[in-house]
């Protein structure tokens, strides 16, 4: 059900000095950087993300929880069916290829102001 959630941090670098710390002896580590957000996990495969925006209050910084959908299909069936009862669309359905190939998703904004996603990570491109 859950595929990744992220939190966003007031002090990143002392976020991921933190987490670096508390998350090794349970066997994960950084396994991806983008410098504004890491993602922790095992092999390659993040699954506990952090991140920081300058423009984000502390008392509003939103959760990111992505659902693993098992197709492109569903992905669109979550973003039409989060449309339909009020969602905030954040990102289109599309592919995010840098992220990794495969990767294709939908960002929403829930009613509570939190950032929603629904992914798969097996999309091959057409042609």
């Amino acid at each position: 059900m859950i595929d990744h959630l992220g939190i966003n941090c007031a002090d990143l670098d002392a976020a991921k000095s933190f987490y670096d710390s508390v998350l090794a002896p349970l066997g994960y580590g950084r396994v991806m950087d983008f410098g504004v957000a890491c993602g922790y996990g095992v092999e390659g495969a993040p699954a506990f993300w952090l991140s920081s925006y300058d423009d984000m209050p502390a008392t509003q910084r939103e959760v990111h929880v992505a659902f693993r959908a098992p197709d492109v299909a569903a992905v669109h069936a979550f973003h039409e069916a989060a449309v339909a009862v009020g969602a905030e669309v954040l990102h289109a359905p599309r592919p995010f290829p840098e992220y990794h190939p495969g990767y294709y998703g939908v960002f929403m904004r829930d009613l509570d102001g939190n950032n929603i996603e629904a992914v798969t990570h097996d999309y091959v491109a057409e042609g």
